[in-house]
């Protein structure tokens, strides 16, 4: 089974080869198995992308986290599987829209000069509502912002946001170290007023055009970047009202610019395919 390895900033991808996909009868499993660092290729998901119509650039689009499940949306994700489909020619203008399972999302070839390229992504509306996260503490909210949640010994105000997948965002003047990131953030993703878990993103304001972020992904575990939860963060911080609508946000391993115009939210980072193989 053929497969290439793709990352938008240390945040990696499996992307199985269309026609290899029939040739899966447990995708989760598979998932497991291939993500898995030590057994496996090793990377923070699986994705698998199919063109659906080159006429009209249209593809189908599914992502499996490490762990097997299978997550509603990717920035990264989506930027990774629109470089390989650009790489191969199977799409031969700058623009590609993918169906997720939380709408249509396009994805722009802005950069291609130099290398890595860059690719502008649509992350469609945020939004705020209790249901949509979802959270569930026994009452409905229309936003959550600063709401006091008990983590780890002490209270945290976080702010909640829908990408079409949970993030809870944890503002800090100063970042807790890694191994108290881990902590928070795994009980933070299995919190029980969070019925589908979460990703959670601990943010540092840098400025009123940037923040650090460091992302903890449900299903994963710490990341080294992350496309929805940058896109999240962004959010967070504009309904805080700590940043402009503009926000360059930095992660570990470069930043990624945010727009949120409108109503929606867009995003923009260099991509990178690092290899293609067989797995055996």
């Amino acid at each position: 089974m053929r497969f290439t390895k793709a990352h938008s900033l240390g945040n990696d991808f499996l992307i199985v080869e269309p026609e290899e996909r029939g040739g899966i009868p447990d995708i989760p499993g598979f998932a497991r198995r291939v993500c898995n660092r030590h057994i496996g290729v090793g990377a923070d998901g699986l994705i698998l992308a199919t063109i659906e119509d080159k006429a009209k650039a249209l593809a189908g689009f599914r992502i499996f986290n490490a762990d097997g499940s299978e997550s509603e949306i990717s920035g990264n994700g989506l930027r990774c599987a629109a470089a390989y489909f650009f790489a191969g020619k199977e799409i031969s203008g700058p623009k590609i829209l993918f169906r997720t399972s939380t709408g249509d999302r396009e994805c722009d070839l802005i950069e291609i000069e130099g290398q890595p390229p860059r690719i502008r992504v649509e992350m469609g509306p945020p939004r705020f509502a209790s249901e949509d996260i979802p959270f569930d503490d026994g009452d409905r909210h229309e936003k959550v912002i600063d709401y006091p949640l008990f983590i780890h010994g002490k209270t945290h105000p976080v702010t909640l946001v829908s990408m079409g997948n949970p993030h809870c965002a944890i503002f800090f003047d100063s970042f807790p170290d890694r191994i108290e990131r881990l902590v928070i953030g795994r009980e933070v993703e299995i919190h029980p007023f969070f019925p589908n878990r979460t990703n959670v993103e601990f943010i540092r304001v840098l400025s009123r055009s940037e923040i650090e972020v460091h992302f903890f992904e449900r299903g994963v575990g710490e990341t080294m970047s992350s496309g929805s939860g940058s896109s999240a963060a962004a959010v967070a911080a504009i309904l805080k009202n700590l940043t402009d609508r503009k926000v360059s946000v930095r992660t570990s391993m470069g930043n990624i610019i945010v727009e949120w115009e409108k109503d929606r939210v867009f995003q923009s980072a260099p991509v990178e395919l690092v290899f293609e193989g067989t797995l055996l």
